[in-house]
């Protein structure tokens, strides 16, 4: 199933969230109004934008950014997701980013005023430092009621890293990141914590099998994904569970055993922790809906 969330940050500043977990492609469409800037990001997994009713497509793929301005044209939002991606989109208006950039604004080739009324596309890679920070805006594991300022401070947050093109950007905020082969090791770790999901190695055996001393997976997961490793192996679980019971085709014992759980009181205590629901009366309330 795909989701889709429209977060505004304020005025003429909005965060999208996009996140395929369908078996299939998953289209969103969302307007967006003349001159806004519009700023993506793939997460996970490829995707592509459509425009002109298809007639041209710009690939949004993994670990990359696209910012496009067009002030004399709408572009309204439609995205095609691959199963599994995962992708962030912002759009300010001109207006709020000048306000934000005034005094640097020649900084920013398309805010100088000789090019505010001309196109402007640019393609570039993720940072680790600004893959932290997206990957922090799908882990959001904070009280209910800052969400709204967790997610205007990282929305600036992107901002600035976006805009920061130093020779080494990530040395202040994350010293352990500097190392892109570090990054890769610390996907690794998740990808091996995924895929052994009902057996999970220790964090010991983890570390030894990335390659890097335990400390740093322990720091480094944390900044990526911001969640400790069994952490995040717990929602990944429960949400694998739960989309097999969304399936009909497992009942709650199969469930719990694909997940990992030997004995059903403890993946109904798991199921309760993470949902506030057993997974009988989830079921049930699935039957309900259909009828």
């Amino acid at each position: 199933m795909g989701s889709f969330e429209i977060i505004p940050i304020e005025q003429q500043l909005t965060l999208l969230r996009f996140q395929n977990e369908a078996d299939q492609v998953v289209s969103y469409e969302h307007p967006v109004p003349l001159g806004m800037i519009q700023f993506h990001f793939g997460i996970k997994g490829k995707g592509k934008f459509l425009f002109n009713q298809g007639s041209y497509t710009l690939e949004l793929r993994e670990e990359a950014s696209l910012l496009l301005y067009n002030p004399q044209k709408e572009l309204p939002l439609h995205l095609e997701l691959e199963p599994g991606a995962w992708a962030i989109s912002m759009l300010v208006s001109l207006k709020k980013l000048h306000n934000l950039f005034s005094a640097d604004s020649d900084y920013f080739p398309f805010l100088t005023a000789e090019n505010r009324d001309k196109k402007y596309y640019k393609e570039d890679r993720i940072s680790p430092s600004m893959a932290i920070v997206l990957n922090q805006l799908f882990h959001y594991h904070l009280h209910q009621s800052i969400k709204a300022l967790y997610y205007k401070g990282k929305s600036y947050e992107l901002l600035s890293l976006f805009f920061n093109r130093n020779d080494d950007p990530n040395a202040a905020q994350c010293p352990f990141l500097i190392d892109e082969e570090n990054v890769l090791k610390i996907k690794r770790a998740k990808q091996i914590m995924i895929e052994n999901m009902a057996e999970p190695p220790s964090l010991e055996s983890l570390a030894e099998q990335i390659g890097l001393p335990l400390k740093k997976l322990k720091m480094g997961f944390k900044q990526i994904y911001g969640d400790t490793v069994y952490g995040f192996l717990f929602d990944y679980k429960m949400e694998y569970a739960r989309r097999l019971l969304d399936s009909g085709s497992y009942n709650v014992n199969e469930a719990g055993l694909k997940v990992g759980y030997s004995t059903g009181s403890h993946f109904i205590a798991a199921f309760k922790k993470k949902f506030g629901t057993t997974p009988k009366k989830y079921i049930l309330s699935l039957n309900v809906a259909a009828n």
